[in-house]
């Protein structure tokens, strides 16, 4: 299969840069593929996951915003923010951390508790309405 250059590029890095068969691109008007010999063309892309396909296998890329360009010369794709998709899956099952497991403790004990009545002014009745509930 004709393979083409393909350059995915973040303000923080190059991500890739290599020979490539396919790119499939989440645009704004649209998903859509790039093989060899693409008709030249400039899109804006929304957020989603970008899949290249290339001899060595498929690599995904999560992308927030961004251009793709398609010259006689290959694809560049300067986006906002690019990930690679194995490393958002890792963060993602990660166990918790123990600061995670203590604010999620705090914020429950805090609910737990209930608030004093208020006095009402004119009568010196407690107001039950104003007291929250467990």
């Amino acid at each position: 299969m004709a393979t083409f250059h393909f350059d995915l590029v973040s303000p923080a890095r190059l991500l890739l840069s290599e020979e490539v068969t396919q790119v499939d691109v989440p645009g704004v008007e649209g998903d859509f593929g790039v093989l060899a010999g693409h008709a030249p063309v400039v899109a804006t892309l929304k957020p989603g996951v970008m899949t290249v396909y290339a001899s060595g296998g498929t690599q995904r890329f999560v992308v927030f915003g961004g251009f793709a360009e398609v010259s006689p010369t290959g694809m560049t794709v300067l986006a906002e923010v690019a990930t690679p998709a194995a490393e958002v899956d890792r963060r993602r099952s990660r166990p918790a951390s123990a600061n995670s497991r203590k604010a999620a403790t705090s914020s429950r004990a805090t609910r737990s508790t209930t608030a004093p009545a208020r006095r009402s002014s004119t009568s010196g009745r407690s107001s039950a309405c104003c007291r929250t509930a467990p």
